[in-house]
């Protein structure tokens, strides 16, 4: 059963289940890392093999496969697919940033280049964990950004075959490439390349702590998006609220993961304990409910603030995942909050629109790094280059002074490469 306690019982940094993992997998993943590097596709063809109990002769997905993908899954499901997926390319095409130029006296000119990465890689898991709306979140963004080739992984099934809706996604994407492949040993693949996969300039996507502790580790030869952890919810509740509402959005979350954090802060003790009594009421009904139950039950609480502006004070001391505002008038809160990695506004908006169909990214920053980082965006695809050019009246103007700051910062170097110009014309 959930604890509620209220506001100052419990240490805001013990509100949300952040443990650091007891398993540690950082040496199996580093002989994983060093085998594919070695070996390649040898050593991806053993590891599936070995990990996913299928002998493959191919990695390559192929047209026919995500053409036979596209005709299994439901016309349906197909229609929401492309949906969500305008909702998403509609949000973030207005993410896109221009380059610049500036222009000076003397003839100097400055200006940035905003220039996307070459290749992109998207990890998606499979198996029981096959979630088609990252395919969406992670490969739109980048296609966006002007991404030259977007290549994806995904493990096969013992069958050898992808997920249906998660080939069906990949088109609807615009994806260019698939392979078979899980685990840290596509993390690696795409870190290094091999034979048949090649090496890409960023890798995203969620994982196992085998894939997390990968990124990791590949992390300074590739670029890759964040190392998430357990889903996260925090909902800020008004006495107003429906408890059987807020329950729901609860267990939405904590279905997820039994590390997942579903936390409810309000000011009405009657709300908490209502919402405790229909949490008991839903949890035996979902399809995971041993996992809502661990979650609930280790990781849950409701927290009774003397006010609303008390509770989102809490909300940014936490800087959770996922925020929701259950009140009448969420915009007059939303100016408070300062850390969360996506918002949810009012009473009918779940989080659950954010993971599937709303627009706005549902890969987020997790673990209380939303006080510092940001959901995964076009801007994660793409990099800036500076160039200036200077006149010879320009850096004659500017020399002197140039070589002043050097001698101060004993570079002597700097200060003659900044006059010698000069010099050679005397």
């Amino acid at each position: 059963m959930i604890r509620i306690a209220k506001f100052g019982e419990v240490a805001p940094e013990e509100i949300f289940a952040r443990a650091v993992p007891e398993t540690d997998v950082s040496g199996a993943v580093s002989e994983i890392l060093s085998a594919v590097r070695r070996d390649g596709d040898r050593a991806l063809f053993a590891y599936t093999e070995k990990f996913d109990k299928v002998a493959l002769s191919s990695l390559a997905v192929t047209p026919e496969e995500i053409a036979a993908a596209r005709a299994a899954v439901e016309p349906e499901f197909l229609r929401v697919l492309e949906r969500a997926a305008a909702n998403i390319r509609r949000f973030h095409e207005r993410q896109v940033r221009n380059s610049f130029v500036l222009t000076g006296p003397d003839g100097v000119v400055m200006g940035q280049r905003v220039i996307p990465v070459d290749r992109a890689g998207l990890y998606v898991p499979g198996g029981t964990a096959a979630y088609p709306s990252t395919v969406l979140m992670d490969s739109i963004p980048a296609k966006i950004a002007g991404v030259r080739e977007v290549v994806m992984v995904t493990p096969p099934g013992r069958d050898g075959s992808v997920n249906p809706a998660i080939l069906a996604a990949a088109s609807v994407a615009g994806v260019d490439r698939i392979f078979k492949v899980g685990g840290a040993q596509a993390i690696a693949a795409l870190a290094y390349g091999t034979e048949s996969i090649p090496k890409v300039d960023k890798i995203v996507g969620p994982g196992n702590a085998f894939v997390a502790e990968a990124k990791k580790q590949v992390y300074g030869l590739v670029s890759i998006d964040m190392i998430a952890g357990p889903s996260e919810i925090l909902i800020v509740a008004d006495g107003k609220s429906d408890p059987r509402v807020l329950a729901a959005d609860l267990l939405s979350q904590a279905e997820h993961d039994k590390m997942a954090s579903a936390v409810l802060v309000t000011d009405s003790m009657a709300l908490a304990e209502a919402v405790r009594d229909a949490l008991e009421e839903q949890i035996p009904l979902l399809e995971r409910a041993g996992i809502a139950r661990a979650s609930i039950d280790n990781n849950g609480k409701i927290i009774v603030a003397d006010d609303l502006t008390a509770a989102v004070d809490i909300a940014n001391e936490i800087a959770p995942e996922h925020l929701e505002l259950m009140v009448d008038n969420p915009f007059d809160l939303l100016d408070r909050v300062r850390h969360a990695g996506s918002v949810f506004m009012g009473r009918s908006c779940p989080e659950a629109l954010g993971d599937y169909l709303a627009g706005p990214n549902h890969t987020l920053p997790t673990g209380g790094t939303a006080k510092f980082s940001s959901p995964l965006s076009v801007d994660d695809f793409v990099k800036k280059m500076q160039f200036t050019y200077f006149t010879e009246d320009a850096l004659a103007d500017a020399a002197e002074d140039v070589a002043l700051f050097a001698r101060r910062e004993g570079l002597t170097g700097h200060a003659k490469s900044a006059l010698i110009r000069g010099e050679g014309t005397k």
